[in-house]
């Protein structure tokens, strides 16, 4: 059986409908998180942040989101949450009409967090250079340098590590803005323009047929010179003496491709000198004057710091 819709009934469920719309809003989360019904607050903005929303308003909706997490005991929800935000957005900062804690528990994680952010950011910017996507490349070495000028950073930008990425991102920077840069365009000949004689043709400039990688046991290669080598310290007491290698493949352009622990030390550290050795740079290798790519091991010495 059709049921017939009047007007005044199409009225009311228009009303209703508005009023259900006007309910399921930030504002109404930010009243029921302020009437500690946490769990309701919760509820509302997983169903907020599942729609479309301006970038401040998600971020906002992301924060109350955390701070009912952490009301309700999921600390480690909560804490996801919050690195998630800093990871996607480094340089964003909560507005001041939020409530005092949720500007200090966002500012604390970006204080724990930007650092990493800053070395996450510089190993895509370099990736995107590597593969010659200068445009990206550009973008993200720009996103390195301001995040690493954000105060919340400012005590460690100028200490190694974050110091040396600095250096590095701002030469790639003004590298990639150079490439990136649109060649000029090539005047045209006019058809009335006399014809040159012929000229011999010029010996083609003596190029590198060798083979691609090269290593300390060939004689004809000049090793790459290091620039930036420093061996991260143990976070620890040395007991023993203790011997590693790593082992680097230098591009042409004297970045790190890869790196590796040829000779373990313990899984710990050794993640964290492999981590270092990938922002290492060098003057490149070189056979007869052109850029080659080099194979290079360095033995790290740990010596014993107990008394």
């Amino acid at each position: 059986m059709r049921v017939k819709t009047t007007p005044i009934a199409a009225a009311l469920l228009l009303l209703v409908a508005v009023n259900v719309q006007a309910q399921v809003s930030l504002d109404a989360a930010r009243e029921l998180y302020a009437s500690a019904e946490y769990e309701s607050a919760l509820a509302m903005l997983d169903g907020l942040r599942a729609t479309e929303r301006p970038r401040e308003e998600h971020h906002t909706i992301e924060l109350y989101r955390a701070l009912c997490m952490v009301a309700t005991g999921k600390e480690a929800d909560a804490k996801s949450v919050i690195e998630g935000l800093v990871s996607r957005d480094p340089l964003y900062r909560p507005s001041n009409d939020l409530p005092p804690r949720v500007r200090s528990t966002y500012s604390e994680a970006r204080k724990r967090m930007l650092p990493m952010a800053a070395q996450s950011a510089y190993q895509e910017a370099k990736a995107a250079f590597d593969f010659k996507d200068y445009s990206a490349a550009q973008r993200g070495f720009a996103l390195v340098l301001a995040v690493l000028d954000d105060p919340d950073v400012q005590p460690q930008a100028t200490r190694s590590p974050l110091a040396d990425i600095r250096t590095l991102a701002t030469g790639f920077h003004e590298l990639s803005a150079k490439a990136a840069a649109p060649p000029e365009p090539v005047a045209r000949a006019l058809p009335s323009a006399p014809v040159a004689p012929e000229l011999p043709p010029t010996p083609a400039p003596r190029t590198v047929a060798m083979k691609k990688i090269y290593s300390a046991s060939d004689t004809n290669v000049v090793p790459p010179i290091a620039l930036h080598q420093q061996i991260p310290a143990y976070p620890g007491q040395i007991r023993v003496p203790q011997t590693g290698v790593i082992e680097v493949l230098i591009d042409t352009r004297g970045g790190v491709e890869s790196a590796s622990m040829v000779s373990p030390i313990n899984p710990h550290y050794d993640r964290l000198a492999v981590g270092a050795a990938r922002l290492w740079q060098y003057q490149p290798a070189k056979v007869d004057g052109v850029p080659v790519k080099f194979v290079k091991r360095i033995q790290v010495n740990l010596v014993p710091n107990n008394n």
